[in-house]
């Protein structure tokens, strides 16, 4: 069956508007633009909030005037003008470690994972705000989940695994179990996949339980313990997505 992932913005919000961002060595003019864009970006106004950011630069290339114009173009979906923004941010201030977190999240946006992945590990060796890294760990273990995706449909499963297990390292998202289990079961490695489908239903947040049972069914079969894979699979086929393949493998075990 195929896996219907739905990334949640929340999991790849932008980072607030912060106190920190506001100029203290700016040209006034520019300062007094920079804070009615915001003004304009909160309100929600994106479009005049990107021209005021615009005439700010005009005035002076300020490293946080790109980035809170890269915020607001990335709120209106100009993401390709997000990406250009971010990166005249970064040539004017390199180690600024807030804007490696919004790139990632550009980059993802834009389905490129490597970059999104780089730059996201790149904001981890800047950052020492707590709370920020532990975002960013889920937005990096999401990142490597949809890295192996790519290489499952590539074919190469060792370089899924590969990043499958780094997926784990940064956070325990259900989809990279359920991933494992899957390929776990193609390997014929009936307890790793039965670990990994037991961690996909104890994290449970975007997949459905029938998916987890079925590959525990799968790997109980494989491992001859045929009373343990019908009820597997009987939990399994209550759910509609899986309910015909769990019927099926059921009436293959009668």
């Amino acid at each position: 069956m195929k896996l219907k992932t739905v990334i949640s913005v929340v999991l790849l919000s932008v980072l607030a508007f912060s106190s920190i961002l506001l100029p203290q060595e700016m040209n006034v003019e520019a300062k007094k633009l920079l804070m009615i864009a915001d003004s304009l970006t909160k309100a929600e106004d994106y479009k005049n909030a990107i021209l005021t950011y615009d005439q700010a630069l005009a005035i002076s290339k300020d490293y946080r005037i790109y980035f809170q114009k890269s915020l607001a173009q990335k709120k209106a979906q100009e993401l390709e003008g997000a990406k250009s923004s971010l990166e005249e941010c970064l040539k004017l201030k390199n180690d600024f470690d807030a804007a490696y977190n919004a790139m990632g999240i550009v980059q993802f946006s834009l389905g490129n994972f490597q970059e999104a992945r780089t730059n996201f590990e790149k904001f981890l060796t800047l950052s020492t705000k707590e709370e920020t890294n532990k975002s960013v760990k889920k937005n990096l273990s999401i990142t490597y989940y949809k890295l192996s995706v790519e290489e499952v449909t590539k074919g190469d499963t060792t370089k899924a695994f590969e990043y499958l297990n780094k997926s784990t390292e940064y956070d325990n998202y259900d989809a990279t179990y359920f991933s494992l289990a899957k390929l776990y079961v193609v390997n014929g490695e009936w307890d790793k996949s039965i670990s990994a489908a037991e961690n996909a239903l104890k994290y449970k947040s975007k997949i459905t339980e029938g998916g987890p049972y079925f590959y525990m069914g799968k790997s109980y079969k494989g491992k001859g313990d045929i009373q343990k894979a019908k009820e597997m699979f009987e939990k399994s086929k209550t759910d509609p997505a899986f309910q015909k393949p769990a019927e099926y493998e059921l009436s293959q075990l009668k």
